[in-house]
């Protein structure tokens, strides 16, 4: 697949997340199906979303690390520095047992895999 597509397809997958946000933000049984699964699976969804954000967190220093000379991987560090943010988010939602934090994640994912794949298709068309 190449660059452009990729971001193309992450671009339609980020306005996805936030579509999906709006309608499960608007149905209150539908959100809280997801915040309240079984205490075996949600302690599960609680560590593996800490895990998570640790991963995208460390790969997203080492992007940024990088140096200012790859713009693309500047910008995809900032798309895995929020995506760390959102999955934080999510856990947090769960760890309370509450909706919001979760509907929160998936705008916080959403807008930025949107803008991130914009910044993407943009700097792609410059070279």
């Amino acid at each position: 697949m190449t660059d452009q597509r990729a971001s193309l397809f992450a671009l339609v997958a980020g306005a996805g997340a936030v579509v999906l946000a709006m309608l499960a933000g608007g149905d209150g049984s539908a959100i809280e199906r997801v915040v309240h699964p079984p205490a075996l699976l949600r302690a599960a969804l609680v560590g593996g979303s800490a895990a998570l954000t640790v991963i995208l967190l460390g790969r997203a220093i080492a992007r940024l690390a990088g140096g200012t000379q790859d713009v693309p991987g500047l910008v995809r560090g900032v798309r895995l520095a929020f995506l760390a943010v959102a999955t934080a988010s999510a856990g947090a939602g769960w760890a309370i047992g509450d909706g919001l934090p979760l509907i929160v994640a998936l705008v916080i994912a959403g807008i930025d895999v949107v803008e991130t794949s914009f910044l993407l298709l943009v700097v792609g068309s410059r070279r």
